[in-house]
């Protein structure tokens, strides 16, 4: 088969690779579609991976093409979203059903063999079934999709709180769909750096007064504005910037909320003026590290599903790229370089 094997920083390359064999209490997945995510930049140019050689790719979707010992024969030709966390099953976070801590995990596309390729094996657990109404390109965004979710469930919300969603990539557009879907869209507060994003903010219905180009605006004084002074209710912070951080607990009320979402780009060291706020205010910071998974009702995944079974969440609107699988690179190359405007980035394959 074909795939993207990263064999080291900075060295992606497209090969011919053996087909891999489902083992037990595993499947084949033939690869429809794969999303970047932007975790994937800086393990393929900066930092490289846990292993090498590598096939990276963690947000996706296909069809089951091959069962391996143990597996039901119902799974073949089954369409399939995939959870990318393996987790060990015996740790104590495990046993509480809290595997997305896992303390002895795997991962597919960065720990094990992900889905920049034609085919990838998963474990059968793994996988959750699409009903009809669901493509592929949705379904490859379940992933992201469910961490928006999983940040938005540990909040406390309150329909007349102000919310603040500082950071609008896609963990952050998604965050903001899912919240304007549950109906908190009186008091909701955006901040961004892109034009591209404050169209695509105002789309899904933001006013553009609610929206805070952060190039040109002072944040803090346009929160302070906004919120009469009062301090936001529950600020989520998707971008991982020091800067960020502190605008957040800043900006944050009495018995404010402060959700860190977005993965750390540098040192996060508090200034003693933004420290004590927590202390006076105090306010809650709260961390998310990926989505709930248990096959339940319950748990993120099927929470996103339900919606996009029922077209109540349209991930597809932030898709601005898709490339064939052999074309990938050039995804890659546009979010690792900035050349142009881009949302969700989608490799495809017929």
């Amino acid at each position: 088969m074909k795939a993207w094997v990263l064999h080291g920083i900075d060295d992606l390359r497209w090969e011919t690779v053996e087909k891999p064999l489902p083992g037990s209490g595993e499947v084949l997945v033939a690869v429809k579609a794969v999303g970047i995510c932007g975790s994937d930049i800086p393990r393929i140019y900066k930092t490289g991976a846990h292993v090498h050689p590598l096939i990276p790719g963690h947000e996706l979707s296909g069809r089951v093409e091959a069962v391996g010992a143990g597996v039901e024969s119902s799974w073949l030709g089954q369409r399939v979203g995939i959870f990318p966390l393996i987790p060990c099953k015996t740790c104590t976070l495990c046993q509480e059903k809290r595997y997305e801590m896992c303390r002895n995990y795997s991962y597919i596309g960065s720990r094990r063999d992900g889905g920049f390729a034609e085919y990838v094996t998963v474990p059968v657990w793994n996988l959750l079934k699409l009903p009809e109404e669901v493509s592929y390109e949705e379904a490859a965004m379940l992933e992201p999709m469910a961490v928006a979710v999983h940040a938005m469930r540990r909040a406390v919300l309150s329909a007349s709180g102000t919310i603040v969603v500082c950071g609008l990539g896609t963990i952050g557009m998604l965050l903001l769909m899912f919240l304007l879907e549950a109906g908190f869209s009186e008091k909701i507060f955006t901040i961004g750096n892109k034009d591209v994003q404050k169209r695509t903010a105002m789309k899904m219905g933001i006013p553009e007064n609610h929206y805070c180009d952060i190039r040109m605006q002072d944040a803090t004084r346009w929160l302070a504005e906004r919120t009469d002074g009062k301090g936001t209710d529950v600020f989520f912070e998707c971008v991982g910037k020091k800067e960020t951080f502190s605008l957040a607990v800043q900006s944050a009320g009495p018995l404010g909320q402060v959700i860190l979402i977005g993965n750390p780009a540098q040192n996060m060291g508090l200034e003693k003026s933004v420290y004590w706020n927590i202390l006076r205010n105090q306010i809650t910071v709260m961390g998310v590290w990926n989505s709930s998974f248990f096959h339940d009702c319950k748990d993120d995944w099927n929470y996103v599903l339900k919606r996009l079974s029922h077209k109540q969440i349209l991930p597809a609107d932030l898709i601005s790229h898709r490339f064939s699988m052999a074309e990938l690179e050039r995804g890659l190359k546009i979010m690792c370089d900035k050349t142009e405007d881009y949302g969700k980035i989608m490799g495809v394959c017929v």
